[in-house]
């Protein structure tokens, strides 16, 4: 199997709830995320491709509009704004349109924070 990825990024803001770092997490603030999903399978015999990365791009431009420059807090479906949240709901949108959708990841890279989801082959809890 062949995997490869597409890489997007989008920047917004949030609000955090936490027990250190409290102060400035719970001020609106932003960040630049960096989100890159993972695709695989056999390249087509026709095309030579797994996937048409036109096609990708397209579907996580969709996904970008709703974050890009949004106020993360509001943006229905993800609940609270956190990385592991941010993945899933990247997935949750992109599933029914990538169907070779292996995994995703969400970067703060200014801070060095980072989150993978990858669903067990029994299923992730959040699909």
């Amino acid at each position: 199997m062949y995997e490869i990825s597409q890489r997007f990024y989008f920047d917004a803001a949030h609000t955090l709830r936490r027990e250190i770092e409290a102060t400035g997490s719970r001020r609106v603030h932003g960040h630049t995320y960096h989100a890159e999903v993972m695709l695989g399978g056999e390249p087509d015999a026709s095309t030579g491709m797994v996937w048409d990365l036109a096609h990708v791009r397209q579907a996580l431009n969709s996904v970008r509009e709703k974050l890009d420059h949004h106020f993360l807090d509001e943006v229905p479906e993800l609940g609270i704004p956190t990385l592991e949240n941010l993945c899933a709901f990247i997935w949750n949108q992109l599933k029914p349109k990538v169907p070779g959708l292996i995994s995703v990841s969400v970067e703060r890279q200014g801070i060095g924070d980072k989150c993978s989801y990858r669903p067990q082959a029994s299923g992730g809890k959040r699909e």
